[in-house]
């Protein structure tokens, strides 16, 4: 077990969710949150959300409360202290063990990657030191889709199979690439959340404390059913894949993308419903699709071609660019290389990856010829030697990765993903039909 870990536990014990602030500033809910450790640092970010109209004041503080919840998962990995305490409001004990499901399973791939064993039980305790509080009952009725666009080919795809509908679109932090693609979709400026991470946080990264991959996306979806809320919504609508619920590291449940799985949609509409109580429906619209599909689907959006980005690495410059080096760049060239190769894909990423032989080791993670899979938002394994296949039995002359694959591994061509529909979802009945004419145009 880690030395660091065991070492900062016993150095810092408690971790304090003390407070948070709501003020309203140009046009927006500046929300401020207090987070200690006793004797190391006090934290505070910022969330940014734009106001509506006849909002509970009381019932908005609930939900932002709530946020704080999840938003504390940043703060608290750097020490793991054992003991969370709830100051600031009161949540009941199966709330508490709830968020603690979230913590730990969230937090997977940063204990993997820190080298940490710990086991359920021992990771942390929560307490609230507030007495019972009732939450209002709201009359509450909401209308049309607030669709999450985060600049990749998933949403775009969402963004085109909705584009008749009721959308209002949602960007966190938003970059020139999200307004684009919100644009290119014939929709209108999107509502923008601005998060912003407390800089001591950074600098105790810088001294050595831990760090790691925390459950974004479950913080995405507290703020996204704030906004849903205060901008009347009835659905939140996520651009999520099957492949999201496979495991990164093989035989355990390990996962980059937990709170991006079927398993985390599906716990959080059962804790909004029963501790929000508001009919707002979370899902993801592309759960009954594969990578193939949305692939598939994507390469015919011309539109979105020269616009879309989910290089990580790239989003670091600006403009924001494919870096083609890395195993998110590598994923996304060869899931589109059966519709789009070689000088539409080129295009787009500068060069044919294909041909980087430095992106072997990378390429054999993405095909299952590895340990794990590559801390990414990627697809699965078969999706991967699936689109690898199809392509090599299109074409004559192999690139160096393609050439290596034949050498070394065989197709995989007996199952035509192409045809696939994961019944496992949450989509109603408007949405099915939505998503199953658009794929009848193409397959």
């Amino acid at each position: 077990m880690n030395k660091k870990f065991n070492k900062l536990r016993e150095l810092y014990p408690t971790f304090i969710y003390k407070s948070y602030n709501i003020d309203i500033k140009d046009n927006q809910y500046y929300i401020q949150y207090k987070f200690e450790i006793p004797g190391l640092v006090t934290f505070n970010p910022i969330i940014q959300i734009p106001i509506g109209n006849n909002v509970n004041d009381d019932y908005l503080n609930y939900l932002i409360f709530n946020v704080g919840m999840v938003e504390l998962v940043s703060y608290l990995k750097c020490t793991c202290s054992p003991n969370v305490i709830i100051e600031a409001d009161y949540l009941d004990n199966e709330q508490l063990e709830w968020f603690k499901k979230l913590y730990y399973y969230g937090l997977g791939e940063f204990l993997y990657t820190n080298g940490i064993e710990i086991n359920y039980e021992s990771f942390l305790n929560i307490k609230c030191i507030h007495n019972i509080k009732n939450i209002p009952d709201i009359d509450y009725h909401g209308s049309g889709n607030l669709v999450l666009v985060g600049g990749g080919k998933d949403s775009n795809v969402t963004l085109e199979i909705l584009k008749k509908m009721d959308n209002t679109c949602l960007v966190l932090n938003p970059k020139q690439v999200h307004i684009e693609c919100c644009k290119a979709g014939g929709y209108k400026e999107p509502l923008c959340i601005n998060r912003t991470i407390d800089p001591k946080l950074i600098e105790l990264n810088k001294q050595g404390f831990l760090n790691g991959h925390t459950p974004f996306s479950a913080l995405l979806a507290f703020i996204s059913y704030t906004v849903a809320y205060i901008h009347n919504k009835k659905y939140i609508v996520l651009s999520n894949e099957a492949s999201a619920n496979e495991s990164t590291v093989i035989g355990t449940n390990i996962n980059h993308q937990y709170s991006k799985t079927y398993e985390f949609e599906n716990d959080f509409n059962e804790y909004t419903k029963k501790y929000f109580n508001i009919d707002i429906k979370y899902f993801s619209l592309l759960r009954p699709l594969n990578e193939v599909q949305i692939a598939m689907l994507f390469s015919h959006y011309k539109k979105y071609h020269q616009i879309f980005k989910s290089c990580n690495i790239g989003s670091k410059s600006l403009p924001w660019k494919w870096c083609g080096k890395c195993a998110k760049c590598l994923f996304v060239y060869i899931i589109l290389s059966p519709y789009l190769y070689k000088d539409k894909l080129v295009a787009i990423f500068g060069s044919d990856l294909y041909e980087d032989e430095t992106l072997l080791d990378i390429f054999k993670e993405l095909l299952g010829y590895a340990s794990t899979k590559p801390f990414e938002c990627v697809g699965t394994y078969r999706e991967v030697r699936y689109a690898v296949s199809l392509l090599i039995k299109k074409l004559d002359n192999l690139p160096y990765l393609l050439q290596y694959y034949k050498d070394n591994y065989p197709l995989e061509l007996d199952h035509k993903y192409e045809l696939d529909f994961n019944k496992i979802n949450n989509l109603d009945d408007i949405f099915i039909r939505k998503l199953n004419s658009e794929m009848s145009k193409y397959v």
